[in-house]
């Protein structure tokens, strides 16, 4: 499973092909290509680039799906005995993309890694077992010295 981190308006997405993504808003109409330059870190089956503090030449390409906003969020503060009340709501707004692939800047995909043959087991001599530890003598625990009896 292939999937790169990606950041956009200073927070960082994890972003497949195929699925969906919400991001803050972007000033980008539904249905235009966008294009997400900062790529953290891709990884495709055991092939992992980690980017300082990007990855070079690596984008990833997604369509605007749509523009929804996120749910409400209430604020309410008050201050006991003083009858100061305050009520506030707010709802976010995203952007929904969907991944179109992730791949180099020239908007092909990457080509798939080629698949690697399986490793022949190589024979390993057998080594003789070490000799087992000799047994530790049991040492006797010293009895705990009585207290004195307390005076009243």
């Amino acid at each position: 499973m292939s999937y790169a981190v990606v950041e956009s308006g200073g927070k960082q997405y994890v972003a497949r092909e195929g699925q969906t993504l919400e991001v803050d808003r972007l000033p980008i109409e539904v249905g235009k290509a966008v294009e997400f330059d900062r790529v953290l870190l891709v990884v495709d089956g055991s092939d992992v680039r980690i980017g300082t503090p990007v990855v070079q030449g690596m984008k990833v390409h997604a369509t605007v799906a749509e523009h929804p906003k996120g749910d409400k969020v209430i604020v309410y503060r008050y201050i006991p005995k003083e009858r100061f009340r305050k009520k506030r709501g707010h709802r976010q707004m995203y952007t929904r993309v969907m991944v179109e692939s992730i791949g180099e800047p020239s908007g092909r995909p990457r080509p798939a890694p080629e698949p690697k043959a399986p490793a022949t087991p190589k024979k390993v001599a057998s080594k003789p077992k070490p000799a087992a530890p000799a047994a530790k003598k049991a040492v006797a625990a010293k009895p705990k010295p009585k207290a004195a009896p307390k005076k009243k």
